[in-house]
């Protein structure tokens, strides 16, 4: 990790960390508390972050477009909350948002909880709160990989969260009967014909939903280098 010169939070720095990294932190972590799977398999986010940051999330009416949010004080991660209305919400694809969210807010919990050692009452990290005493992020609907408006914590926050809910190796596992072989040096990339089936199988070997699982198979096999990001 290094540090950048920040534009738009209060603070004159902020992380900057390469994908690699992002990678070898959740893939880390998950192994030493014992939840980094032999092979494919479904992550138990929930009780990753109960293990890790001894903390159960709640269930919260934070308002529209707003599915979780993470507290800190200067000694860490306080809480993590998830909308209410995910919650209430009937259906796999519902509890598969929860288990979304939950894996993003870890990803600001190991990226960025360091930066609130430096909070004060009146130095929050991203903006005007309502409560300055407890410094939190919001996370909000509608973020994708295409546009985070210069939220760079939000997309490092998602790239945690693939990596958490998917690590790496396993995926490429998991993908292997959809790859195929091209090029002298023989890079392996995701065949065309195959992505809506590869898509669709991981997200059932992960318990994602679809999309989670194509943007994870779109970063390691990115259609133009035909190779694996490293």
């Amino acid at each position: 990790m290094t540090m950048l010169t920040a534009q738009k939070t209060p603070f004159s720095e902020r992380p900057f960390y390469s994908d690699s990294e992002i990678e070898r932190t959740c893939t880390t972590e998950l192994s030493w508390q014992s939840l980094l799977p032999t092979f494919a398999s479904p992550i138990r986010i929930d009780r990753f972050i109960e293990k890790r940051f001894k903390l159960v999330p709640t269930y919260e009416d934070l308002g529209d477009g707003v599915l979780g949010l993470t507290r800190f004080t200067a000694h860490g991660v306080a809480e993590i909350a998830i909308s209410r209305r995910l919650d209430d919400e009937v259906g796999r694809v519902s509890e598969r948002r929860i288990r979304t969210t939950l894996a993003h807010e870890a990803g600001h919990c190991l990226l960025h909880a360091h930066l609130f050692t430096l909070a004060t009452k009146e130095h929050s990290l991203f903006g005007d709160f309502a409560d300055p005493l407890r410094p939190k992020i919001l996370c909000r609907e509608k973020i994708t990989k295409y546009g985070y408006h210069g939220d760079w914590w939000e997309y490092q926050a998602n790239r945690a969260m693939s990596s958490l809910l998917m690590p790496k190796e396993l995926t490429i596992d998991a993908a292997e009967q959809f790859l195929e072989t091209r090029g002298f040096l023989g890079m392996r990339f995701l065949a065309p014909a195959k992505k809506h089936e590869a898509v669709r199988q991981l997200a059932e070997t992960f318990d994602v939903n679809p999309i989670v699982a194509q943007i994870r198979l779109e970063t390691l096999f990115p259609e133009v280098e035909g190779q694996i990001s490293l």
